[in-house]
This record gives C-alpha cells, structure tokens and sequence, in this order.
C-alpha cells in the first residue's frame, strides 16, 4: 500500500489524494506540518531533498516527489491516462501548463491571502498574481468551452492537476463567475465517484 507524506491544505497534495480516491486505491496518509518546518526535517529531507510535499512512498526506500510526477505515476494502466500516445502528450501539456502558467498565480495569491497576515510585505504582489492568473483561466476557458474535460472525452489527470488550485482561486482573490465554462467543468469533477472534498 502507498503512502503519501503530504499537508491537507496543499492543491499539490490534493491532487493526490483525489485520484487515489477516484481511482479507490488503498493508502495511508501522513500529514506533514510544512509550516512549522516538517519539510525540513531530516527524516523528510532523506526521502525528499528538496524539501517540497507530497513524496510518494512506493516501497522501504522507494520514493516519488513532485504532484505531478505521482499522478503520471498512479494513473498508468488507468482511465485517467489515455491509451493514446498524442492524447497523452496533451495530458502532459497541460500538465506542464499547470505548473508553469497557472500553479505559480493561482496557488501563490491563494496562499498569501490565506496563510499569511493581511499587512504581510507580499500582499504586495497579489496585483501582479492576478493579472498573471487571469491570463491562465482565460487560456482554461477558451480550451473548456464546448468540452467537458481538457482532454479527449473522459476525465484525465489534467483536469485533476488542474482542479486542485482553480477549484479554491477565490480564496486568492480570482472571481471566476467570468469563466462559465471553468464553472461547469469544476462542478463536473464534484459529482465524479470518489470525489472528496480538501
């Protein structure tokens, strides 16, 4: 049995927790306090380096970081990868969105706002978060419109990458009643089996 070593309030370790939930596979979690230095503890550290949550541990001393790396790595051999090998390279390509022209946005306004005082020194940059952000839910809405998921016709671990920070960007400061095709596709993913809530 898998276990994720992972923090509840993190979109990274969301990701996670809901295909294995979706997909109904067994695992164990355990919470790591990030904020308060658990990322840094050497224990951590020996099954991670970098510092970051959520690690895959796969067996004694077989580990797997990174959100997205573990999701490729769970969905092999299951309706959320696609057998074909171009839909694949699509599922990565907005897998590779997410990370570079949406998590870095979305995920960072939605932490300062959330995790951090409000005359904090970064509030500064939630301006320039939100235009950023925009910019990736509009490219979001025009590939949503007239579509039900990312990719193809079925749910992929696209739509799960990218879930986990769109369905919280009001917490960041995002109003996405301008995007009814992102709200469509967010509500879509609620009523999936398996589905669980952060």
């Amino acid at each position: 049995m898998a276990t994720v070593f992972g923090m509840s309030a993190s979109g990274n370790c969301y990701k996670i927790k809901l295909l294995l939930e979706m997909l109904d596979a067994p695992y164990a979690w355990r919470e790591v306090d990030v904020l308060n230095g658990g990322s840094r503890a050497p224990e951590f550290l020996a099954m991670n380096p970098n510092g970051k949550v959520p690690v895959l541990e796969i067996g004694p001393g077989q580990y797997l970081p990174e959100s997205n790396a573990i999701l490729v790595y769970l969905a092999e051999e299951t309706p959320f990868w696609p057998q074909d090998k171009f839909a694949r390279a699509q599922v990565l390509q907005w897998m590779f969105f997410e990370q570079y022209s949406h998590e870095p946005y979305i995920a960072v306004a939605r932490f300062i706002k959330k995790f951090l005082p409000a005359d904090h020194v970064r509030q500064q940059e939630i301006p320039r978060l939100l235009e950023r952000g925009y910019q990736a839910l509009d490219v979001m809405e025009k590939q949503l419109t007239g579509r039900e998921w990312l990719v193809g016709g079925e749910m992929t671990i696209a739509d799960i990458a990218l879930y986990a920070y769109t369905h919280d960007a009001a917490a960041g400061g995002f109003d996405l009643s301008r995007y009814p095709a992102i709200s469509a596709w967010l509500q879509r993913v609620t009523v999936r089996p398996g589905y669980v809530v952060q």
